[in-house]
């Protein structure tokens, strides 16, 4: 988050005289660059990563971390996109509240196993969001128009409007 409101800070930095007029413009460019690149990523597995029976275990780019498939509480699709590539990423947060991005077919098949013996239980099951569900359910992302449509959407409308808001700032 600190990327994205550091053109802001340097607006009142340049209001002041601290900084260059047009440094709040510059500073917001490179934070949605470094912004659109760094944040879907830092909660994603990556190799090596590790199963127990109750357990994902990955290394990510904040550290490793550990979910406990025993006690998931929430589980959402993020949808991003990437030199005309849809990448898609389940978000899981267990009732610790630590999040795990799942992006490989392995540890997809272990949530969804997670996910089916708990809604199976007597206990009221994890929330999971429809298009996660959809998601699980078919892996190649079919039934996902109307998501996928929405997340471009909603990734076009606040880059713009960032930029717009940024623009702004820079030019009085």
């Amino acid at each position: 988050m600190a990327v994205l409101l550091l053109p802001f800070g340097s607006y009142g930095l340049a209001r002041a005289g601290a900084l260059p007029e047009g440094s709040p413009i510059v500073l917001g460019l490179m934070a949605v660059i470094a912004g659109s690149l760094l944040l879907p990523a830092l909660c994603e597995e990556r190799a090596p990563f590790r199963h127990s029976s109750s357990r994902l275990i990955a290394r990510t780019l904040t550290g490793e971390r550990s979910v406990d498939l025993n006690e998931i509480a929430t589980v959402w699709l993020l949808t991003t996109f990437s030199y005309g590539s849809t990448y898609r990423t389940l978000v899981v947060r267990d009732s610790h509240g630590v999040r795990l991005g799942i992006t490989t077919e392995r540890s997809r098949k272990k949530l969804r196993r997670a996910i089916e013996k708990a809604d199976a239980g007597t206990a009221r099951g994890p929330r999971v969001s429809s298009a996660a569900r959809e998601y699980l359910a078919s892996a190649s992302g079919r039934g996902l128009v109307g998501h996928t449509i929405l997340a471009f959407l909603l990734l076009v409308v606040s880059v713009s409007l960032y930029v717009a808001v940024v623009l702004r700032l820079g030019g009085q």
